[in-house]
Parts: structure tokens; sequence; C-alpha cells
């Protein structure tokens, strides 16, 4: 599999993630000292390596759930289900987001098990090096996106790059890669949220319709369009149906 110039940047962020959860166990703490010191020990100067990279993740973890997950769809269509219902902030951004967050974990779950498998476990076992450990993390995040991505959107992003056509899925650089994901995940996420808004819609032009043939032109079809669409939508359990909707979007 060919490297990509950031994939380095990549590589630290996902190794930090995959020695976030057994660090503590598997390395004994380094000593912090405010007074000049020469490490001479090279265990030590990894473990600085590693608490380097731990950091490095910290900073970068809100744009690796953005842009390497299902996060952005999930949010992108429940955003837009809001405003098509016109409930300004009901539900609340809180609830919006972190329902957004718990789906991404449930649809990222069989990648994150993978990863555990075949990169973390055998990483902490001592059974394979960090390098490898990488190469095999960032194998099934790849694989994840490669199937989310549509193929007009990955060849926009290579010819943009002025990159080699590649000849198989390995062959696709990782930075190329990702904004083809994040172009195509926002196309679907419209094209769902359309759907959604279509019923809405004619709700809402149902209800002006009728006021102004009744001649209720100070009324504002708000007023009456909202518990219309509340309650159809709740009679219609629509949240079990935008939620079924988003999961399968990925199956």
């Amino acid at each position: 599999m060919r490297h990509s110039p950031t994939l380095g940047l990549i590589g630290a962020t996902l190794a930090a993630l995959l020695l976030l959860s057994g660090t503590a166990q598997a390395l004994p703490l380094p000593r912090i000292s405010f007074t000049e010191a020469d490490l001479t020990d090279p265990s030590e100067v990894s473990t600085m390596l590693q608490l380097v990279a731990l950091l490095t993740v910290l900073a970068l973890a809100p744009s690796i759930l953005v842009l390497l997950t299902s996060f952005t769809r999930v949010l992108i269509v429940l955003s837009f289900l809001r405003h098509a219902l016109g409930t300004a902030q009901m539900p609340p951004n809180q609830i919006i987001i972190g329902l957004s967050l718990f789906l991404t974990a449930f649809i990222m779950a069989p990648v994150g098990q993978e990863i555990h498998r075949n990169a973390l476990a055998p990483y902490l076992a001592r059974q394979i090096g960090p390098e490898r450990a990488l190469e095999r993390g960032l194998a099934p995040v790849r694989a994840f996106m490669l199937r989310q991505t549509r193929e007009r959107d990955l060849a926009l992003m290579v010819d943009l790059s002025r990159s080699p056509r590649p000849n198989r899925p390995g062959d696709v650089q990782t930075h190329v890669l990702i904004p083809a994901f994040v172009i195509s995940e926002l196309r679907t996420a419209f094209q769902l949220s359309f759907v959604i808004f279509i019923p809405f819609l004619v709700i809402d032009m149902v209800v002006g319709s009728v006021l102004m043939s009744m001649g209720m032109l100070m009324l504002p079809p708000i007023l009456v369009s909202l518990p219309i669409k509340i309650l159809l939508f709740v009679m219609a359990d629509g949240w079990h149906l935008v939620i079924r909707s988003l999961v399968t979007s990925y199956r």
C-alpha cells in the first residue's frame, strides 16, 4: 500500500488512538521533572514520544470523529429533520449531538472491533510493533471510507492531486481518500434530508393554502402546521424510520 505525504500525521493520530486505552496498563508512567537532565535510557525517550502522541490525538480527536466516521452524515440529517419539523431548538443541540455521537459509535462498532482484534490487542500483547499495529489499524478505517465514497468523488480528488490513477483500492492515497469520503458523505446526507423535507413541505403548503382560502391572512401558518407535523411524525413513528434509514444506509 502506498503512503501519502500526510500519512505520517494521520498515522501518529491513529497510533495514539491505539495506545490510548492500553498505555496506562502496559507501560509505567514517566517521571515528570522540571530540572534539566539528559535522557540516556531509550525507554524514557519512547515513553515521552508516546505521551506526545496522546496529546496530539486529544487535539485532533474532533477532526477524526467528524471526518473519518459516520458522524457528519448523522448530524446533518438530524439537524435537517429538526428544521423540517419547524421546532426551532427542539430537540436541543445537546440532544442532537449526543444522539449523533452514540449512533456513530453504533455504526462504527464493527470497524472498532476489527481494529481492536487485529491491531490493538496484538500490540498490547507485544506481538507486533507500533508500525505494524498502525498499518493494521488504518486498514479497516480506509476500507470503511472506500465503501462509502463515490467513484466520481474519488476520481475528482485524484485528478486535483495530480496523482497517478490507482489500480486497486490499496493504491488510493489517504490524503486523497479523506476529502473524497467527506464529499460523498455530504451528498448522501443532503439526499436523505431532501426526502425527509418533502412530506413536511407538503403539509406547510396545504395549511397555507387552506388559511388563505379562508381569508385568515393574519394567522401565521406555522401555528397551525407545527402541531399537525408533530402529530403526524409521532403517529408515523418518525424517529424509528429516520434512525433506521441512517443506520441501514451504511449496510
